[in-house]
């Protein structure tokens, strides 16, 4: 009996996610770059308006769930990669800010972080391939919410983003 397509699909994304992922933080940390849940906070700041955003958006942005995107915060500050700046018109927030530190690691990791995708995913798939399967998964998160819940780990991120960092935030 033929298996439920749809749910093969789902297994198939969840094995690869589960076997890209650790290769790539696997080739970030064998260069000495950043972790790679630290450039997920790091792009996201780097492509906000004056590279800042408030804690509440970039736990909805990062593929982290909040709670993580918190602890990864406070690792990136003590590394003096971002800093948190009070909200002064909301003094209940604060903003997350990309220092200068932050932007020059994001920017020595990125041919790294290109080429880990490269090596472990694009070396499995043409370049047309590649191009189905980004248009596929853009039309699977369609229309799903950016927020998940702190107890998972957050999956989804927007499709307008590479992994590189630009002077403008544009990818």
């Amino acid at each position: 009996m033929a298996e439920d397509p749809v749910v093969e699909a789902w297994r198939g994304l969840l094995v690869a996610h589960s076997r890209l992922v650790p290769a790539v933080e696997t080739d970030l940390r064998a260069a000495g770059q950043v972790p790679l849940s630290w450039y997920d906070v790091l792009l996201e700041l780097n492509a906000a308006p004056g590279r800042r955003l408030r804690m509440s958006e970039l736990g909805q942005r990062a593929v982290l769930s909040r709670t993580r995107v918190s602890r990864v915060m406070d690792e990136l500050v003590a590394a003096g990669l971002a800093e948190r700046q009070p909200d002064e018109d909301d003094g209940r927030s604060s903003f997350a800010v990309l220092t200068t530190r932050g932007k020059d690691a994001l920017r020595r990791a990125w041919p790294v972080y290109r080429e880990a995708i490269h090596r472990h995913l694009g070396a499995h798939l043409t370049a047309d391939q590649c191009r189905e399967l980004a248009v596929l998964l853009g039309q699977a998160t369609a229309g799903e919410e950016t927020f998940m819940p702190s107890s998972h780990a957050g999956t989804h991120r927007s499709p307008r983003k590479t992994g590189e960092p630009s002077q403008t935030g544009a990818y």
